[in-house]
């Protein structure tokens, strides 16, 4: 019995180092792109370009000319800010259409209304090359054309559908009686949602949040096709037109970008993690 429990205790210690080796193995290998990516925004010109060179080491010393020519000679900052308040427009429209639609719709009591978010959900799926020509309509009709606002307008069209569904699956999973206790207690149907649900709905607004973002921060189609003065356009379209001329090629300053513009995303993400995973696990339910 003594031998049988210490084997027992080796082949689980073997289990847990060879789940831990794949871990690591898989992060190093995620990582590989911008480990490669930070290497190579540092380099000098002859030391990328030399085929004799190491290309997974500093043959000559690092340089941050590179980065100082994207951050001086380059609208990085004006692309960066840009893409920070349109996304942060695009969350909010987001946010005020989807929620309420989410809630209303987990709440009803109809067999349809599952198919209908189904529905909702589809229309994200719908390419965005399809949408192209009546949305140029709209933003004809508009006056928008050549503006960053066409982008806060056509945005919403591929965030509020996937998020009215997040939103319809985790409202789903809160229970339906919380609400009603608090309306025994005198609070209206907005009042309930006001001060019940939207709290208990704040990993899935969170995830909201972050899907939203980040479909609008790597869109590249529409801000290609409603934008075309610079000082209008995101990082998605400005860096490749500033840093990409003809067959020259700025590597280390696109480099450069890649490292600006994924540390501070990646820093946000990190701290919500844990609601943003809870909003996207508590959404995968079956809806009635």
């Amino acid at each position: 019995m003594p031998a049988r429990r210490a084997g027992h205790a080796r082949r689980q210690r073997r289990g847990r180092v060879l789940v831990h080796a794949a871990a690591y193995a898989a992060a190093i290998i995620g990582a590989g792109p911008f480990l490669w990516s930070m290497l190579t925004a540092v380099k000098l010109n002859r030391d990328l370009y030399d085929p004799a060179h190491n290309p997974l080491w500093f043959n000559d010393p690092p340089t941050a000319d590179h980065l100082v020519y994207l951050w001086q000679h380059t609208a990085f900052r004006t692309f960066a800010w840009n893409t920070l308040w349109i996304g942060a427009a695009v969350v909010a429209v987001t946010l005020l259409l989807a929620t309420p639609a989410g809630w209303v719709l987990a709440r009803l009591r109809r067999p349809w209304a599952g198919h209908l978010g189904m529905v909702i959900f589809l229309c994200y799926l719908v390419p965005p090359s399809v949408l192209f020509l009546p949305l140029s309509r709209l933003i004809a009709g508009l006056g928008l054309q050549d503006s960053a606002w066409a982008l806060v307008v056509v945005y919403p069209t591929m965030t509020v559908p996937v998020s009215v569904w997040l939103l319809m699956g985790f409202f789903s999973a809160v229970p339906r009686q919380v609400e009603e206790q608090a309306r025994v207690d005198g609070c209206t149907r907005f009042a309930a949602f006001r001060w019940v649900a939207l709290p208990l709905a704040v990993p899935g607004l969170v995830a909201v949040v972050v899907l939203s973002f980040v479909l609008c921060a790597s869109e590249y189609l529409y801000a290609t096709a409603f934008v075309a003065r610079s000082a209008g356009k995101v990082l998605s379209t400005g860096i490749p037109t500033e840093l990409i001329g003809g067959d020259l090629f700025y590597w280390q300053s696109l480099q450069g970008a890649v490292v600006l513009v994924a540390v501070p995303v990646a820093v946000v993400f990190n701290l919500l993690l844990k609601r943003f995973v809870a909003g996207f696990t508590a959404g995968a339910v079956t809806l009635d």
